[in-house]
């Protein structure tokens, strides 16, 4: 990535930073990995002329994206741009991309988090969210696991983040799920389920434990302006007439000259 140098803040480790070490791990580079897969192929269809990671610098989000302004910003080390994902350093409508990997399971205010990044993209800028799907085997597991890590996170119902989209006038554009084998932190367990990826996209598409979506923000009360065009009058009898006696008498004329 490129960007303006900065620093990221000396705080004590936060949730990002615990997460991110979580990734480290069998489950976890299974989740860093599949994750790393769809935001190589999203984003690099995705044009502009500036893009904004957020938090979790251990998945590159904005790898494969040619916008020529690229920055990492978070409270994480390795971040260019010290902020939090709630108070984003940037003025109205600067930004054409944002991504959010997990940071709506991990901050302290989702919602806000969403209001920010609205703020600041611009008409039709995207925006890219992952995060656990609560209504899978993973989400099952959290019902057990609620205070370790990854479990102990915010897992948004997919249903209740479209309304807060909705609401900002953000428009889901198309989305997807990931990670269909059972969290087990098993090398070998993981390696044999791996058939589960193309039999849970087939047979239950909506189980996966991490969803993605692309997000487009929509201007509200936009309208195509059309062109005031000038109504010719319909010609009447009368004139009608006139014109046909001009024709013959050029007629005449042309006789004449012959």
């Amino acid at each position: 990535m490129t960007s303006s140098p900065g620093n990221a803040c000396d705080d004590a480790p936060t949730s990002f930073q615990h997460f991110a070490a979580w990734l480290d791990t069998p489950l976890g580079s299974y989740v860093a990995a599949e994750e790393a897969g769809w935001f190589e192929r999203t984003a690099a269809d995705l044009f502009g002329y500036k893009a904004l990671q957020l938090e979790l610098p251990v998945i590159d989000c904005l790898k494969s994206n040619r916008m020529p302004w690229r920055a990492l910003a978070g409270r994480s080390p390795g971040c260019q741009i010290a902020c939090t994902p709630e108070q984003l350093p940037f003025a109205n409508q600067t930004l054409d991309l944002i991504a959010l990997p997990h940071v709506l399971d991990f901050c302290a205010d989702p919602h806000q988090v969403l209001r920010e990044a609205e703020r600041v993209l611009l008409p039709e800028g995207r925006l890219l969210i992952t995060g656990f799907n609560p209504w899978s085997l993973w989400g099952l597991k959290r019902l057990h696991r609620r205070t370790e890590l990854p479990w102990q996170g915010h897992f948004l119902a997919l249903p209740r983040l479209k309304d807060w989209l909705a609401l900002l006038g953000l428009e889901t554009r198309r989305g997807e799920f990931v990670c269909y084998r059972p969290p087990i932190q098993r090398n070998g367990w993981l390696e044999k389920t791996r058939f589960l990826e193309d039999a849970g996209d087939r047979w239950w598409p909506a189980a996966g434990g991490v969803y993605c979506l692309e997000v487009v923000k929509r201007v509200v009360g936009m309208r195509i302006i059309e062109p005031q065009w000038r109504r010719v009058p319909a010609a009447t009898p009368a004139s009608a007439a006139v014109v046909e006696k001009m024709r013959l008498q050029a007629s005449k004329d042309r006789c004449k000259g012959l």
